[in-house]
């Protein structure tokens, strides 16, 4: 019975070592250097950086504008707000009482601003991550009368701005990255230094 049971533990901790090493070791050190070759900056965190080689943000991390020159992201429910350590959603359902009245405030926020007919739902309620970085052509079209009236600017070239930053899909519809948006808007010779929030 002993030797029948050496034998037996004998393949199982050489196939655990063996398995261990291969899938805990070998596998993910290989994917990593084929990100590395072959998608760098994906794998760095598609970083974005300033002109001083600075990190300003990421294209697939959202972070919060709340300077009334920039567009502004969707309201976040992640920590209190765009914390990439507590990334989550409200986990509120649509007749739930606490998303109307979160919802609310928001929405007088945005007629405040001028946005005039339906609200775009993405300008007032959270994504499932908290972190995400796009919105809606809709919703960033919704903003431009008021970046155009903060900066001075012809809400029509605002406009444009925002066509030629949406992108397309092959699975979704399309969308705008807001950093990529503002750093356009920045580009565009269209006001003062970066005052965003970090």
């Amino acid at each position: 019975m002993g030797k029948d049971f050496s034998s037996a533990l004998r393949p199982a901790i050489v196939m655990t070592i063996l398995f261990a090493a291969l899938l805990g070791l070998a596998y993910p050190l290989a994917m990593t250097g084929i990100g590395q070759v072959l998608f760098p900056v994906q794998a760095n965190g598609s970083l974005v950086r300033d002109g001083n080689g600075t990190v300003i943000g990421s294209t697939i991390v959202g972070q919060a504008f709340t300077s009334n020159r920039y567009f502004q992201t969707r309201p976040s429910a992640a920590g209190k707000g765009y914390d990439g350590l507590a990334s989550s959603g409200s986990n509120l359902g649509p007749t739930a009482r606490a998303l109307v009245d979160r919802v609310k405030p928001d929405v007088e926020t945005r007629r405040g601003e001028g946005v005039t007919g339906a609200v775009p739902a993405d300008l007032v309620t959270a994504s499932g991550s908290g972190l995400d970085p796009d919105l809606s052509p809709a919703a960033a079209l919704a903003q431009a009368p008021r970046i155009a009236r903060v900066r001075g600017l012809p809400v029509e070239r605002v406009r444009a701005l925002v066509a030629a930053q949406t992108k397309g899909s092959l699975l979704g519809k399309p969308h705008v990255n807001v950093l990529a948006l503002n750093r356009a808007l920045d580009a565009a010779g269209s006001g003062a230094a970066d005052d965003r929030a970090r």
